[in-house]
This record gives C-alpha cells, sequence and structure tokens, in this order.
C-alpha cells in the first residue's frame, strides 16, 4: 500500500526537497503541499493523507494549532501528524503530542530516518527521536508536581494499568507479551481498549496520560 503524505513548511525549498525524497520512495508518494497550518489543515479534508508531515513555525495558524484541528477532526481519524522542525524545545514537544501528533522529529534528521518515520507513523505507531524524548521527560523532571489525574485511570482494570505502565516505559506490545507471557495480539487488545477508554490518539498520548498520573516517574526521580 502506497502511504500518501502531505508536506507543510512554509520554505518552498524546504517542501520542494522534502517532496523529492518523499517521491523518491517506491512506498511513499506526496499528494499535497502547504505553505501555511491553515492550507494544511484545508488540504488534509481534500486529500485525505495517510500522514501530514508539519512544520511549527509557520504565517498565520502555525504548525501545532493546525494539528490540533487536524487531530480534532472527526473526518480525519486517519490522519496522523509527524511534527518536523528545527526547534526541539520541551514546550514545542509537549505542545506537538498534546495537540495530537503521532511523531515529532528534527528537521536534520537523516533522509531515509525520515522515510522511516513517515512509515512509522502512517502504521499508527508513535515517534519520538532521542532529543524529544529527553525534552518530555526532562519537562517531569522541572515540573514534578503536575497535577495528576487519577480520574482518567479509574476505568482501567488492574491488568490494563500494569500494561499503561509498561507501554509508557518505551516497551512494545511483544515485549509487553514477553514480560506478562501472554500473546501479542492479547496486548494488542488490551492497548486499543486503554486507547479508547482514556480517549487517547495513540501511545504517545498514553505516556504522556502515564506521566501525569504518577504511573512512571522519569528515571532519576
Amino acid at each position: 500500500m502506497t502511504v500518501r503524505v502531505l508536506l507543510a513548511d512554509d520554505q518552498d525549498l524546504v517542501r520542494g526537497a522534502f517532496a523529492l525524497l518523499v517521491n523518491s520512495a517506491p512506498d511513499l508518494t506526496v499528494v499535497g503541499e502547504a505553505a501555511t497550518g491553515q492550507e494544511a489543515v484545508d488540504l488534509s479534508r481534500v486529500a485525505r493523507p495517510d500522514v501530514v508531515v508539519m512544520d511549527i513555525r509557520m504565517p498565520g495558524l502555525d504548525g501545532i494549532e493546525a494539528t490540533r484541528q487536524i487531530a480534532a477532526d472527526p473526518g480525519l481519524a486517519g490522519v496522523r501528524v509527524l511534527v518536523l522542525t528545527t526547534f526541539e524545545t520541551s514546550e514545542n514537544v509537549m505542545a506537538a503530542l498534546y495537540a495530537g501528533a503521532t511523531g515529532f522529529l528534527p528537521k536534520h534528521t537523516r533522509p531515509a530516518d525520515l522515510l522511516d518515520g513517515i512509515r512509522t507513523v502512517a502504521r499508527g505507531e508513535s515517534l519520538l527521536s532521542p532529543a524529544a524524548t529527553t525534552a518530555l521527560i526532562g519537562r517531569f523532571l522541572r515540573y514534578p508536581e503536575t497535577p495528576s489525574r487519577p480520574s482518567d485511570l479509574a476505568g482501567l482494570t488492574d491488568r490494563e494499568r500494569e500494561i499503561l505502565t509498561l507501554v509508557a516505559s518505551g516497551l512494545t506490545n511483544h515485549e509487553i507479551a514477553d514480560r506478562l507471557t501472554v500473546s501479542p495480539l492479547t496486548v494488542k487488545t488490551h492497548v486499543s481498549r486503554i486507547l479508547a477508554k482514556l480517549q487517547a490518539r495513540d501511545r504517545v498520548q498514553l505516556v504522556i496520560r502515564a506521566y501525569e498520573a504518577g504511573l512512571v516517574r522519569p528515571s532519576g526521580r
């Protein structure tokens, strides 16, 4: 299956370079280019891409708000957003993830890694660069008193809480299955139920919920 990609960046040269790169992959194709966040939202509704590669700093509607609008649109439920930016600050990482982004990569990512990242996000998996992960954890280290939301987890079973903790620790479904001596399909079913109960879009948002609720803490605390 060919992955349909929409590119959103206010620099024509950057968009052109990304378009050449994406179209060079036999399993990826560019279905649209946007120079502003509003264009990204509008084109997403028309072109229905599988993945939007989204810059943060764009004129008018920025990439964060554009991501929020795409994620909140029921008609675009299958569209994933991969944020690609020069600014890997903890504030940008958190804002992008809360807005509904599935992945976060720097613009200096190697071409092959960017293509793999698009494929990863298209499969519905989360993707964070090492620097973005560090920024995310650092945010919780700097603000340890972030209000938890235990009521969000009230509907989870003990097993679901256990699996949520393991997801937040960075384990894959197969690794969780090995840890709990169950099948990967069983883990996948549990994760799907957790996503539904917490109204989370993907595993990235599950990690955030787990940190907020205090199920896991950054190492060193």
